[in-house]
């Protein structure tokens, strides 16, 4: 069943966090539900800019309303991962998403505010929730690279005023995450500070952790042991998904790690049969372990065993 992420928000704020895992294929999809059914755990698909060029968007699209069908006890949203206005415009015509995220962190506050205020008017009148960012994460994503020196932490002042003149439904901070596999240089833990402050200025107010892969070392090592080459990658603590959710983050966003889990299970399966090229054995792998880690993340975002009684608070 799709709902919008604000239905999710909702229920999740100061409980736990949803997850919101990216996917390009229907391998990820078909990990992603099995893992979520596994937790008894609701969660956000995202789709990037990037996903909907991967083959084509419908394509990506139908294999969502499949996945929905195989398993008809999910409850989940389906969310554009950093938009742009027009992306963000064409998905709400769509009919197919719930919610869209509008990017346009990389503009002046002012034009930030104007560009997002225009997406929230077109989406609210189609009953679709709205993400905005403020703050710039560092790091590399797709088409998303900011160097360390422009990286900025969301101003929590801002943040009030930002909302107030936006109407948006929930709002990306940046609170020391950073995108992509390269995230910290040494131990770094999330900006708690900051993230109190604007939890005091935006009671009850769902908030958002874009970059928030923890990148597991082992996963790092046994594809480096089957020929990789991933030096220096250091992700989020996952330990610190829960104290996040109990000050506000209602979303965390996690779509590394997936890529990790993907790369890793071919790089051995080949490496291991040499002589194999039929790539269906190892994307069945693939799907069961990426379920197992799905089910994993849940648990430490505090999502598992919430489908019951999310499903009672909807109605269902």
């Amino acid at each position: 069943m799709i709902v919008t992420t604000g239905q999710l928000f909702k229920h999740a704020y100061g409980k736990y966090a949803v997850g919101a895992y990216n996917i390009n294929n229907a391998e990820q999809a078909m990990g992603l539900f099995k893992g979520c059914i596994s937790s008894q755990a609701p969660f956000i698909i995202q789709i990037s800019k990037g996903a909907r060029k991967y083959t084509d968007k419908r394509m990506l699209e139908a294999i969502i309303r499949s996945a929905g069908e195989i398993f008809p006890e999910a409850i989940f949203a389906v969310h554009l991962d950093h938009g742009d206005e027009q992306t963000c415009f064409e998905c709400i015509d769509s009919g197919f998403f719930s919610s869209v995220m509008i990017d346009a962190s990389h503009e002046s506050f002012d034009q930030n505010v104007a560009i997002t205020k225009r997406v929230v008017d077109k989406a609210h009148a189609k009953g679709i929730s709205v993400e905005a960012e403020l703050g710039m994460l560092g790091g590399v994503e797709e088409d998303i690279k900011v160097d360390e020196g422009h990286a900025m932490l969301t101003n929590p002042d801002e943040a009030k005023d930002f909302v107030a003149k936006t109407g948006c439904d929930s709002l990306a901070c940046a609170i020391g995450t950073s995108h992509g596999a390269f995230k910290f240089k040494g131990r770094q833990s999330l900006h708690f500070d900051v993230l109190q402050k604007i939890k005091a200025l935006l009671p009850s107010f769902p908030l958002v952790m874009h970059g928030s892969s923890s990148v597991p070392q082992d996963e790092v090592a046994r594809i480096n042991a089957a020929g990789g080459k991933i030096a220096g990658s250091m992700g989020v603590d996952p330990n610190e998904y829960l104290p996040a959710a109990k000050l506000g983050v209602t979303k965390v966003n996690i779509d590394t790690d997936g890529r990790l889990v993907w790369t890793r299970v071919h790089r051995e399966y080949f490496r291991d049969n040499p002589g194999d090229f039929d790539f269906r054995p190892a994307g069945k792998i693939f799907i069961e372990e990426y379920a197992k880690f799905i089910a994993s993340r849940n648990v430490l975002l505090g999502s598992a065993n919430q489908l019951a009684d999310l499903r009672k608070s909807l109605g269902k």
